[in-house]
């Protein structure tokens, strides 16, 4: 793939990434939607629909105030950006929608669907994933390089490819949102019947990051309420006696058997919470 020269402002907006003197287009222009197909390197795999049907609204009362980005190719158009605004004016009944046409080569299509996403609504953290990736394999892009492309820290990039590890069930709750993408970075390294225990625990009980980690750690310290390997089974006792104290104490709480009893274990990590913690125990008797 010969080089050519690139910026490194994609995170000031589409504008910055978009060849500004290749078509001669002076503007938007009406193009039917059935000679657009859709972007193959669209990193975003679902739409909300009632979010579509909200748009869908708006554009059938005041039409597609913002064009699409699409590429010519033989048969028509591709899209390059746009995605939602698209499917939004199919559902508004729409036949034709304002574009603007630029050239665009496969990974600039990958790049400017993916900062478009990233700019306008939230990217779920699978979906943004995958598109690093994509760029990673598919254009030998490095972590440094994409972060740079994208606007983003080198270390946010490879933390959030690091998500692609994970068991395909804790990466369909991430992407689902029903975990968020700390609780899925505290399961990297655990065996997968780990990973699935301790995602149904953190969905059932709505567990924090922190308590995530602290389980998964006691995992791999061969302790707690499951093991790496085969291991036994979870102590549901266990687990809500330190639920219950943590949510009494507003702190982590900890409980190590041993052979003639355990401990209980209560972190601090300030003097001011070691005072209120001091004066919840004794009932400001001391």
């Amino acid at each position: 793939m010969s080089a050519r020269p690139r910026t490194a402002s994609l995170g000031r907006g589409l504008s910055a990434l978009i060849p500004q003197a290749v078509s001669s287009t002076p503007g938007p222009a009406e193009i039917p939607i059935d000679r657009i197909e859709r972007n193959p390197y669209q990193p975003r795999t679902s739409f909300a629909e009632e979010a579509l049907a909200e748009l869908a609204a708006s554009i059938a009362a005041h039409g597609v105030l913002q064009p699409v980005l699409v590429t010519e190719t033989l048969d028509g158009y591709r899209l390059v950006a746009g995605e939602r605004r698209l499917r939004a004016a199919q559902m508004a009944g729409l036949e034709r929608i304002p574009a603007v046409i630029r050239q665009a080569g496969e990974q600039d299509q990958l790049e400017l669907a993916l900062v478009e996403n990233l700019q306008r609504t939230d990217l779920n953290a699978m979906d943004a994933a995958r598109a690093y990736r994509q760029l990673r394999d598919l254009f030998g892009m490095t972590n440094e390089a994409i972060a740079d492309r994208i606007g983003k820290a080198r270390p946010t990039v490879s933390n959030t490819m690091r998500l692609l590890d994970l068991e395909p069930e804790v990466q369909d709750a991430i992407a689902a949102g029903r975990i968020g993408e700390g609780h899925g970075r505290a399961l990297l390294g655990l065996v997968p019947p780990a990973q699935r225990e301790i995602l149904g625990l953190t969905v059932a009980r709505g567990l924090s990051v922190r308590q995530v980690e602290e389980l998964a750690r006691r995992l791999r310290d061969g302790g707690g309420p499951a093991r790496t390997g085969a291991g036994r089974p979870a102590d549901a006792e266990i687990e809500r006696v330190e639920d219950d104290l943590r949510r009494a104490l507003g702190t982590k709480v900890r409980l190590a058997r041993s052979r003639r009893g355990g401990r209980i274990i209560i972190e601090w990590y300030s003097d001011e919470e070691l005072g209120r913690l001091y004066e919840r125990l004794t009932g400001g008797n001391g």
